[in-house]
């Protein structure tokens, strides 16, 4: 049937180099109206290359397109969207001065009398929004938000937009079960109207629900195409690694019978979440799920001195270490790899030495100096030990997302933790990436160090947790051993 209608957009023997380094081989892509089509691949697999080609972020080296049948080569994204394109970024891209209606008509703020409409703006805006689930005031400021709502906040820009094609990289990865059917709904309406969809993402149990299309990319060369959305999980996994995986998640080891952390009446001055108490023992893996909102992220901060705590106290090893900064939480070898890795767990325009070695000063100085050589010395033997694809030299925005998250680990392993809290550890993370953080944290728990897990990710929480403690609306419902976890257990502690 498609070959009977004219493509909305096409891509021919598409080509990119990045000086000598070729990274797309020849891609042929068609997107047409009323549809939705996965692109799935590895990190580097050439991705977001193709969508920054498409969305006039870069230029193809060579190759052609055309946009409803006539030649297409944007110069810059505002051609592109003023051709009806749009791009919604993995990475957000919000200006946090300014307001939640600023931001979704940014570069092109609606004008009355030669004034800024800002009554109009704001009301377009809350009614994207609105389409979202994301009731609250578009005069706010985005400063203070949280991820899923800022990404939230991303995809109502989009849907402003009033495009004709949208590329959707990662949309849902800081969303959660609610966030995400709303999203699913909002997709339906587009397509209904004749949108075509580029849907990038790396939870591959969301493309069987909305794709009609898959398109599986491996190493800059487009690998496979499926006809339908309806494929088995494993059959496009094995397409984009280019092997066969007979497991996704490792063994998990047994943890010892002696509790290692405890966490007692724990509560936060503002609510976000009330007298919360569990207990991990040494070498377990503590899964923490729920909605977003739930008070998870708010949690593991205050546990790690990020937030303050109102009432309720925190033991390591039976001693009290309640920890007041993340200063005093590192020195009691309490360490946390954040949910933002970008803005919150690297220096991006530095090197990858650089950021190990700011986490480790005591152990690069010499008599109080520090030389490049011993830092880079130092990291480069931290970073061997988890098979970080990169030389230490490197910048770390140079990196993705699977090795910035091993070079996170590794400075922080380097300190020889008694606990590592980890929130979303493999969001926005290709399949062969997460897999080997799998085994990661797995090999965490096997030494001994008592492992906290935070994911919206309800098969990963299942997989790789000893125990699951649920919450929901700041209070922990309910705390599950792995057998008798599954997902329905889950989410009706996660409902309550």
């Amino acid at each position: 049937m498609t070959e009977e209608r004219e493509p909305l957009l096409s891509l021919r023997q598409v080509r990119k180099n990045f000086g000598p380094t070729e990274v797309l081989h020849g891609i042929d892509l068609d997107i047409y109206a009323g549809e939705v089509v996965a692109l799935l691949g590895e990190n580097g697999a050439g991705k977001s290359t193709i969508s920054n080609i498409i969305a006039g972020s870069i230029s193809p080296t060579s190759g052609d397109m055309t946009w409803k049948g006539a030649p297409y080569a944007p110069s810059s994204p505002k051609e592109a969207i003023d051709a009806g394109l749009g791009l919604i970024h993995q990475e957000l891209r919000l200006l946090e001065h300014l307001s939640i209606a600023e931001n979704v008509f940014l570069g092109r703020w609606p004008k009355r009398a030669g004034m800024i409409d800002r009554r109009y703006m704001e009301e377009q805006a809350h009614a994207q929004l609105k389409r979202l689930g994301l009731d609250i005031s578009a005069s706010r400021l985005v400063h203070g938000l949280s991820t899923a709502n800022q990404q939230l906040i991303e995809i109502a820009k989009a849907l402003a937009l009033d495009a004709r094609l949208l590329i959707l990289d990662e949309p849902t990865a800081a969303l959660g079960g609610a966030e995400t059917e709303l999203l699913f709904k909002q997709i339906a309406r587009l397509k209904a109207d004749g949108v075509g969809l580029i849907y990038i993402s790396h939870r591959l149990e969301e493309i069987q629900k909305i794709s009609d299309r898959v398109v599986v990319m491996r190493d800059g060369n487009k690998v496979k195409e499926f006809d339908s959305g309806d494929v088995p999980v494993r059959t496009i996994v094995e397409s984009m690694v280019g092997r066969s995986l007979d497991r996704m998640f490792p063994p998990i080891p047994e943890p010892d019978a002696g509790v290692c952390f405890e966490v007692k009446n724990l509560s936060s001055p503002g609510g976000a979440f009330k007298e919360v108490s569990f207990d991990v023992k040494k070498g377990e893996i503590f899964g923490i799920a729920g909605l977003v909102g739930a008070g998870r992220t708010e949690l593991v901060r205050a546990i790690t001195g990020a937030d303050p705590i109102a009432l309720g106290d925190i033991y390591l090893n039976g001693q009290k270490v309640t920890p007041k900064t993340p200063q005093d939480s590192i020195r009691r070898r309490i360490v946390m790899v954040p949910e933002d890795r970008k803005l919150q767990g690297l220096v991006l325009d530095h090197s990858i030495a650089n950021n190990v070695g700011y986490a480790n000063f005591s152990q690069v100085s010499k008599f109080g100096f520090i030389s490049r050589g011993s830092i880079r010395a130092f990291a480069d033997k931290t970073i061997s030990r988890f098979g970080v694809k990169g030389q230490v030299h490197q910048s770390a925005n140079e990196m993705s997302g699977g090795n910035q998250q091993k070079v996170i680990l590794a400075k922080w392993l380097a300190r020889d933790p008694a606990v590592v809290i980890l929130d979303e550890p493999t969001r926005g993370i290709d399949v062969g990436a997460r897999s080997s953080i799998y085994e990661t944290i797995v090999e965490l728990a096997s030494k001994g160090i008592a492992v906290i897990v935070v994911s919206s990710d309800l098969e990963e929480v299942l997989g790789i947790s000893n125990r699951i403690m649920v919450m929901a609306q700041g209070r922990a419902t309910g705390i599950l051993d792995q057998g008798a976890a599954n997902d329905v257990s889950v989410m009706e502690l996660a409902t309550r």
